[in-house]
């Protein structure tokens, strides 16, 4: 009985690959490329150890070891620790998101599409298309750590061994299959592949959050946390494997409870049953962008809570930053002090670009709601009607806008009250006000570019999301390891001044602004031309 839940498994898996030959190896080259240049990059930045042990200082920080995870091996701060301890998080982050979008996209999307019903049809096994899911989530994720293992040993430094380079590869590759994992449970608990990818995302979110909190206050809140549990590896120190076996155990867990639902769920339904709809709509839902909104709004409120408690998060550190720069002289020598401004401050402008790009993702993708409408045939009822082509991407233009205005509002909200309970000379609302809103021209032109690909090129529109990684890439990391000048300005977030620390440049954000408008005018009337499934 158990085998026919699973017949055919394997040529679904067949089909998946196919269906990905182009998505997963894009995904796998970058990430794998990403994690062997940045090794690679590691030998040249801080040739002497006196650099190195001064970067060494600067993790020792709250704020770094709040965004990064502790710090070890600090006190022989090679290539390897280094390595492993600046970029093992951030490249997590990466994977666990692959994973969330891979499982979704072969499940629950397929479902709401048809595809999964078509499949039933035919002599195939009840468990057998979120099986060949979760097979090709695996050998992905394997095949990835195996590779990135491999080619870190492989570029001969000698602080970067086979045996921290493999637990380096794994342990990304563990997170990549808890998360495949915590997807697939979502995709039987929500009733369609919005919600799922909501609390996956949740998740993740709440993972990064609880691990920072207890890796500044608590080191036992991070053991409740999967991001914490990969961190306790500790590559190229003490190469700790328990931290994976617990990751994998979990895991194989969650999977077998998703597939038991699986089991006993019925197509295009879910275990959280959605709150059912008002007999008659409200005046809200007369409009385009009333709809939007509702189409959004449990993602918006989902995402402005985060947010707030993003900020909240990081500015519960200010006040240990003050006392930190106070005692570290290595530090004060480090940060060339800027006359007027604390080394806090200097901070403020590296943290505000960093949540700066993180308020942009939920404005790209409420921006790109309106063309997964349309590739469900949803957007030609509404045209049909009195409703003008430039109201309705208007509608979500602006829903997108304020957004990301929103968003960063409530992270400088949280930010501001957290901080200003610890500092004992807080920083005035004044100036983290001007430094967060100063980046509102590039979250502009982020979603310009959004509207731009909706109008010009549909079929291209995932590519603003590889621009936003880009942009994160290059700034957050650009002067870590050095990228030239040149990288950084080709994104709108290395062109805008760092407040409060430089001086503010109006002409250079006014071109900002000028470019998204000129983009979001070609895609509006780019958009009145095309077809509308085009």
């Amino acid at each position: 009985m158990w085998s026919s839940l699973f017949y055919q498994t394997g040529g679904l898996t067949k089909f998946i690959l196919r269906r990905d030959r182009v998505r997963l190896p894009i995904w796998l080259i970058g990430i794998i490329s990403l994690t062997i240049l940045t090794a690679s990059a590691f030998t040249d930045l801080y040739p002497t150890e006196v650099e190195k042990q001064t970067i060494a200082e600067t993790m020792k920080n709250p704020a770094m070891i709040a965004m990064l995870g502790p710090g070890y091996g600090l006190d022989n701060y090679t290539e390897g620790p280094m390595m492993a301890h600046q970029m093992l998080l951030f490249t997590a982050i990466v994977v666990a998101i692959m994973n969330i979008l891979l499982v979704t996209r072969h499940t629950r999307t397929d479902e709401e599409d048809g595809r999964v019903e078509l499949i039933r049809s035919l002599p195939v096994g009840r468990l057998a298309n979120l099986t060949a899911t979760l097979c090709v989530a695996l050998c992905a994720n394997l095949l990835m750590a195996l590779l990135i293992g491999l080619g870190l040993f492989g570029l001969g430094i000698e602080s970067i061994d086979l045996n921290g380079s493999l637990l380096y590869g794994m342990a990304l590759g563990a997170t990549g299959i808890f998360f495949a994992a915590v997807t697939t449970l979502f995709v039987q608990l929500s009733e369609n592949s919005r919600g799922a990818i909501g609390y996956s995302f949740a998740i993740l979110g709440g993972a990064y959050l609880i691990r920072a909190i207890g890796d500044v206050s608590n080191e036992t809140i991070s053991w409740l946390s999967p991001l914490g549990w990969i961190l306790k590896t500790e590559a190229y120190v003490n190469n700790y494997w328990l931290p994976l076996i617990l990751t994998t155990s979990t895991a194989v867990i969650i999977i077998l409870a998703a597939l038991y639902l699986n089991s006993i769920r019925d197509l295009d339904s879910g275990f959280i049953p959605q709150k059912p709809g008002k007999r008659h709509a409200s005046t809200f839902l007369t409009n385009p962008f009333g709809l939007a909104f509702r189409l959004q709004r449990t993602g918006f409120i989902a995402w402005a809570i985060g947010m707030f408690i993003l900020g909240l998060s990081y500015g519960s550190v200010f006040g240990d930053l003050e006392s930190f720069f106070a005692t570290n002289e290595i530090m004060t020598e480090f940060l060339a002090p800027v006359e007027g401004y604390s080394l806090t401050e200097q901070y403020l402008s590296m943290l505000m670009s960093v949540i700066s790009m993180i308020c942009t993702v939920p404005a790209l993708m409420f921006m790109l709601k309106l063309k997964g409408e349309e590739n469900k045939n949803r957007t030609e009822h509404l045209l049909s009607r009195a409703v003008s082509r430039n109201t309705l991407l208007a509608s979500y233009f602006v829903f997108s806008l304020l957004s990301g205005f929103l968003m960063l509002f409530l992270s400088l909200i949280g930010l501001w009250l957290a901080s200003s309970s610890v500092m004992e000379d807080p920083i005035s609302f004044s100036i983290l006000f001007r430094a967060a809103m100063v980046y509102l021209p590039a979250i502009l032109i982020m979603i310009g570019v959004t509207v731009l690909l909706l109008g010009l090129l549909p079929k291209l529109v995932s590519l603003s999301w590889l621009y936003l990684g880009y942009s994160f890439f290059v700034v957050y990391l650009g002067g870590l390891l050095q990228f030239p000048e040149w990288m950084g300005n080709l994104s709108p977030f290395g062109q805008i001044p760092q407040l409060p620390v430089e001086e503010m440049d109006y002409l250079k954000v006014s071109i900002l602004t000028g470019i998204a408008f000129v983009l979001v005018v070609v895609g509006f009337v780019s958009y009145n031309k095309r077809d509308i499934t085009g």
